[in-house]
């Protein structure tokens, strides 16, 4: 059975762009009578803020997507959901990594590797260190050169995209590989919807989930799709509150925009779709 899971991240509103993801995800579930799981990525403390946490379910209520397992609403998810409570199981993670000799502890600055590895892939100042982090130190795991991950169809050399990525922050928080790899693991997701530009992030969690020893994370299906562009060709982003879908109600854009919108963008026919129910349809009848 299909069990996937929508991730928002609450330090930003949700746009066009999150809408297109999580339809897909919503309508790849629901076609296959699979569960489908809300969790919300806030283990980067340091971004979310309230009033974005809010602003997700405001918004997936409004588009009329349902989910089967998680949060009910922002005071559910403070409670008994928030990836600030599974830190200790992400430190677990984390120090099974490290005996097993694949972390190395690093205190180069972003300033320094901005300026002598431009294209921003980190190559290995650090290496060779061992031990834990000290205060100020973030954690890194060595990937080895030549380290191809197949994904989708294709090979990511993830030392030349990646290189030693970090897993622990300086700021003492978990980094999104280790926390994303570590979520799916536990709530047994085997179907993982996400945009093009996180093929190489797909293939960190690949990586790591091997070099840790759990291989049925490589039997995942993973649908990696187009990204949703502004006008100028850019990703839209949440910093810039592009089309986020917040703006695009206050301009009186209704949810039958929405669902053609979305449909236009996963290659299906538009025209003539009003409801969730007609997208469900029309999916069906071209999938």
């Amino acid at each position: 059975m299909i069990r996937s899971r929508i991730a928002p991240t609450p330090s930003g509103l949700l746009h066009l762009g999150n809408a297109v993801n999580f339809f897909l995800t919503w309508l790849t579930v629901r076609k296959g009578g699979g569960t489908l799981r809300l969790r919300i990525d806030d283990a980067d403390c340091l971004r979310t803020r309230p009033e974005f946490l809010e602003d997700i379910f405001r918004q997936l209520d409004w588009l009329g997507i349902t989910w089967d397992e998680g949060p009910t609403g922002p005071d559910d998810f403070q409670r008994r959901f928030s990836q600030q409570l599974r830190l200790e199981r992400y430190r677990e993670f984390l120090n099974a990594l490290a005996r097993l000799g694949h972390l190395y502890p690093c205190s180069c600055s972003r300033k320094k590797i901005r300026i002598l590895a431009p294209d921003g892939v980190y190559p290995g100042f650090c290496r060779g260190g061992s031990g834990v982090a000290d205060k100020g130190q973030a954690m890194r795991v060595l990937v080895p050169e030549g380290s191809l991950i197949p994904v989708a169809g294709e090979e990511v050399a993830l030392c030349k995209e990646m290189g030693d990525f970090v897993l622990w922050r300086k700021e003492d928080l978990p980094a999104y590989q280790l926390v994303s790899l570590v979520d799916d693991l536990d709530d047994r997701i085997n179907c993982i919807v996400r945009g093009q530009d996180l093929l190489a992030s797909t293939a960190a969690q690949l990586f790591l989930a091997r070099v840790h020893g759990d291989n049925l994370f490589a039997e995942t299906h993973f649908l990696h799709h187009p990204l949703v562009r502004g006008e100028d060709g850019r990703k839209l982003s949440k910093s810039d509150g592009a089309l986020s879908l917040a703006v695009l109600r206050e301009k009186g854009a209704t949810r039958a925009e929405v669902y053609q919108a979305v449909a236009y963008r996963i290659g299906i026919e538009s025209a003539g779709i009003e409801t969730l129910e007609d997208l469900f349809l029309r999916f069906c009848e071209n999938r």
